[in-house]
């Protein structure tokens, strides 16, 4: 019987890392620390660096909750409940995560084939970037159903922002409602039409913390989010804690089935007049991936930035497929 030919039960306590470079081992660092899995699988095209980093978070396990962590192949993901790539050339201090598109999505290649002929029934939850392109190219090339290839998207993103905001205006951050949406890169936007304060339009709230120059201030957050990364990066040459507590909070919400809303990668079908492009929008995100979108108020403006930033990126999709 052929891979193609069987479908294996799906363990919810198991999850597969595909990449273990910065972000990978940093993603897999912080599951084991969650509690979500009792197994996890490690896979790197260096399976040494794939054993060398089960070996070493193994050994954190008697501070935390007993696991089975290990290096394997593509034959071990077979039953994971969650599929996370993280694997891809990392961005470099010059480039956008734009730049990376030709040498990722030869990655994907390689890989994503191998994911699809095992006939795997897990969420595939794609984290390399540029993320929307490969969601994009996850989903044609896994021929898996829509809601099951999700991309990190702008979750990290949407956390930035919530925490320039809570730091401006000194209140919790849990208590920040508000989105990046779009692309997770240069052309993102920040939906501050939905914004809100529990439930207090934004620049209400800001007035009540004694701000009022309300566009140079959402002005200077957004780029600080926007640049976040690139900051990071000439800093520390690599980002990786954040987005693995973005991964940890995306792998929580699929095994716990807490529908939460999420601003992750999907596919568009004619919201705001895009199609044929993945971009991240908020979404209602549980045990089966990506149920529905959920409708924001965005203005004139952001709602042609955010068509804009469709066009970026299916334009670069049209070039790689020539």
């Amino acid at each position: 019987m052929s891979y193609s030919d069987e479908i294996k039960q799906v363990n919810l306590r198991k999850v597969a890392m595909i990449g273990c470079g910065f972000v990978g081992s940093a993603s897999a660092f912080s599951l084991m620390q969650s509690g979500l899995f009792s197994e996890m699988v490690l896979i790197d095209a260096d399976h040494a660096k794939a054993e060398g980093e089960a070996m070493d978070i193994s050994h954190g396990i008697p501070f935390a909750r007993h696991m089975k962590i290990y290096a394997g192949t593509y034959d071990d993901i077979v039953d994971a409940a969650i599929i996370v790539i993280t694997a891809g050339a990392n961005q470099k201090p010059d480039e956008t995560r734009l730049d990376l598109v030709h040498k990722n999505v030869k990655i994907f290649e390689a890989i994503i084939p191998e994911i699809a002929k095992r006939n795997c029934q897990g969420i595939l939850l794609v984290v390399s970037n540029p993320v929307d392109i490969l969601t994009y190219t996850a989903l044609k090339l896994s021929g898996f159903a829509e809601n099951r290839v999700i991309g990190s998207g702008t979750v990290l993103d949407t956390a930035r922002l919530k925490y320039e905001l809570s730091e401006h205006l000194s209140v919790d951050s849990r208590s920040v409602h508000a989105f990046i949406i779009g692309e997770h890169g240069d052309s993102e936007i920040a939906a501050w039409s939905s914004a809100n304060i529990s439930g207090i339009e934004i620049s209400e709230f800001c007035e009540m913390r004694g701000h009022y120059a309300h566009d140079e201030n959402t002005q200077k957050i957004a780029e600080t989010v926007k640049n976040s990364a690139y900051d990071i990066i000439t800093k520390k040459h690599a980002t990786y804690y954040g987005i693995a507590m973005a991964v940890k909070r995306i792998c929580e919400v699929i095994i716990r089935d807490e529908k939460s809303i999420l601003p992750v990668s999907s596919m568009m079908h004619g919201e705001y007049g895009i199609e044929d492009v993945v971009l991240s929008m908020p979404a209602i995100v549980g045990k089966n991936g990506i149920e529905t979108k959920v409708p924001i108020t965005l203005n004139c403006e952001e709602q042609e930035k955010l068509r804009a930033s469709a066009k970026t990126l299916k334009e670069i999709i049209q070039e790689i497929e020539k």
